[in-house]
């Protein structure tokens, strides 16, 4: 059943207020990616379904946000507003628009939309009350399972922090006084690039050919590419080996860029991308140590300029160079917790 057909659209009560107009309350201010504030006064009050207009992080799996909210609110003009009609439960509701494949109903080159006739259109499988409530605790016991993995994940991510600040200091404070280096003073850094689309012998089955999307936070390698290049392609693209350090350059958020990953083989990779070949680093030792530089690597970026990490600016990064041994040391460590990372993960 369409979702015109089995919710009340209520996008018509959406009204934004903008930042210097807020006064602060205690009803929720949502917009496409949760609460954006608090306010003094609502305009819902009700079990709603709030579905991403834009802003949604809509991805490679083109799938929307989705998130149920109870009670006084209010809702910007980002987000639509759904109430189930009866026989629909609020929830399962809920789950059918988060795994809803989107592909090919959103627009917009810089900014994805996901306009309200495209929504309207959206199918909602219509099951008996039974079977929704079924599927719901179901799903709910799973993303609970899920949450709890994540939570294990980031204590075993912590922990790896927290050694490598035991055996070497804050990167940026230095307090073992150890000898510090430009990046390209120690590394080799190559950015990656697109074959020309216009030759299609340049895309096939040889090389994974990796994009910012594929480096994802606290996982380790980098995930499967969707693309791949061919061997003439290969010859024409940016390819690094296995250990080597690939880093978000360009993206659209400052959470995004500066994310690494270490290669576990060989692949190629496009243009926001730039890899990071290690002379007098261990690569485990580096990746962590970028990771905790975040701050120091982003600190000059404008993201109203489009924000971008450059291959001359982070080659210029200076960053310290403790004893290969300690390096080495504290990379054994580092395999030895990634081993039960991959158990949870």
């Amino acid at each position: 059943m369409y979702v015109e057909d089995c919710c009340e659209i209520l996008d018509s009560m959406r009204v934004p207020i903008t930042a210097s107009e807020r006064e602060e309350g205690e009803y929720p201010y949502y917009g496409a990616n949760g609460i954006q504030d608090y306010v003094v006064d609502y305009i819902f009050d009700d079990e709603l379904v709030l579905l991403a207009e834009d802003g949604g992080n809509f991805g490679s799996k083109k799938r929307p946000i989705a998130y149920r909210v109870s009670g006084k609110c209010w809702v910007n003009n980002h987000a639509h507003v759904l109430k189930p009609k009866a026989g629909l439960d609020v929830d399962y509701l809920c789950y059918s628009l988060m795994f809803y494949k989107v592909d090919g109903m959103v627009n917009g080159a810089t900014r994805q939309k996901l306009t309200q006739a495209a929504m309207r259109k959206m199918q909602i499988p219509i099951r008996t009350m039974d079977e929704q409530l079924r599927i719901v605790n179901e799903l709910n016991q799973i993303l609970k399972i899920k949450e709890q993995r994540q939570q294990e994940l980031q204590l075993l991510e912590n922990l790896i922090k927290a050694r490598f600040v035991e055996m070497f200091g804050e990167p940026k404070d230095n307090p073992n006084g150890y000898s510090k280096k430009k990046l390209k003073d120690t590394c080799r850094v190559i950015t990656g690039n697109t074959p020309s689309r216009a030759v299609s012998e340049y895309y096939g089955n040889d090389i994974e050919w990796i994009k910012t999307d594929n480096i994802v936070e606290g996982m380790l390698y980098p995930t499967l590419a969707t693309e791949s290049l061919s061997e003439k392609g290969m010859a024409v693209g940016r390819t690094v080996e296995k250990d080597s350090i690939l880093m978000a350059c360009i993206a659209g958020s400052l959470s995004s860029i500066g994310r690494v990953c270490v290669t576990d083989r060989k692949v190629a990779f496009n243009q926001q991308i730039n890899a990071i070949e290690p002379n007098d680093y261990n690569t485990l030792f580096l990746y962590v140590m970028l990771q905790l530089s975040k701050g120091y690597l982003i600190e000059e970026i404008n993201m109203a300029l489009k924000g971008i990490l450059s291959k001359s600016k982070l080659e210029e990064k200076v960053f310290i160079v403790p004893p290969m041994e300690l390096q080495t040391q504290f990379a054994a460590f580092v395999e030895q917790v990634d081993k039960s990372k991959v158990v949870e993960q």
